[in-house]
């Protein structure tokens, strides 16, 4: 694949996972393994406001092709299907829900040096159609996306975004819900490694007029440990402790606290990988 400036959904996702990614307030519970022919199976446990879930999936990669199956405990089955390069700078991924059977997609992405496009059809009677498309370089991108739904005939969304990467820095801005909305965020790295960062991010609603700002960061202690913590203006408080018990293996421990309702439990939650 080319070294383009990647895919729509790439801008403002280093954003998104330092003020999102491993936090929970849930119980979880992950164990991995690999067999000697290759297949990756991962086993998963979730306890959710006193419910408790689960699921089983099963990974193999072979030449450019990889599936991706996965069962849950209420008899779900989720099946994903990529293939890379059948034509030359594009990967096809096919999915499918068993027993829903309208829920599934193909999607085509095509990879070029200044350019990524991507077209996802829904394979139901009522198909949707998403496209997306992004121009530029991996320093900076701008890109757009639009979903349509063809039997109202009408447009589901539109979105256009722009991102700024620099050695040390990544700065995004995204207009969405069809203009209705607008996020503004800027990461700056203070490693090389760039596992220490601070993030600042600013959205506006402007139907209801409302502003979310947004400040965090990422603290890496070691090459072992990793403390996040984030808080908004109104008034949520996040934060999480990550640590490497034994290779690949990593214990989360995360919680949140509304600080304007200081009488109400906080709630907390606990993450255990456990990789080979």
């Amino acid at each position: 694949m080319s070294k383009g400036p990647g895919l729509f959904s790439d801008i403002g996702k280093k954003t998104k996972d330092l003020l999102t990614k491993d936090y929970s307030s849930d119980q979880k519970f992950t164990i991995s393994t690999s067999t000697g022919a290759g297949v990756a199976l991962t086993s998963t446990a979730l306890t959710k406001g006193g419910l408790s879930t689960g699921d089983v999936a099963a990974l193999y990669k072979y030449k450019n092709t990889v599936f991706d199956i996965k069962v849950d405990t209420d008899s779900n089955i989720l099946a994903t299907l990529t293939f890379s390069e059948i034509l030359p700078s594009t990967k096809t991924i096919a999915s499918f829900k068993v027993p829903d059977y309208n829920s599934g997609k193909l999607e085509v992405q095509y990879f070029h040096d200044h350019a990524t496009f991507t077209t996802a059809i829904g394979l139901n009677q009522t198909p949707g159609v998403d496209v997306t498309a992004t121009i530029g370089t991996p320093a900076i991108a701008f890109g757009a996306e639009a979903g349509y739904d063809t039997t109202s005939g009408n447009f589901t969304k539109y979105t256009a975004g722009i991102s700024v990467t620099k050695p040390d820095s990544y700065a995004s801005i995204i207009l969405g819900d069809k203009g209705d909305s607008i996020k503004a965020s800027y990461v700056h790295y203070l490693d090389q490694l760039k596992k220490s960062a601070a993030v600042g991010e600013i959205s506006r609603k402007f139907s209801t007029n409302e502003n979310t700002f947004t400040v965090g960061g990422a603290y890496a202690i070691d090459n072992y440990t990793l403390v996040k913590a984030k808080l908004n203006n109104h008034g949520r408080l996040g934060a999480l402790l990550q640590h490497e018990v034994i290779p690949k293996s990593l214990l989360t421990i995360s919680g949140e606290l509304d600080t304007k309702a200081l009488e109400k439990s906080p709630r907390f939650g606990l993450a255990l990988a456990l990789k080979p």
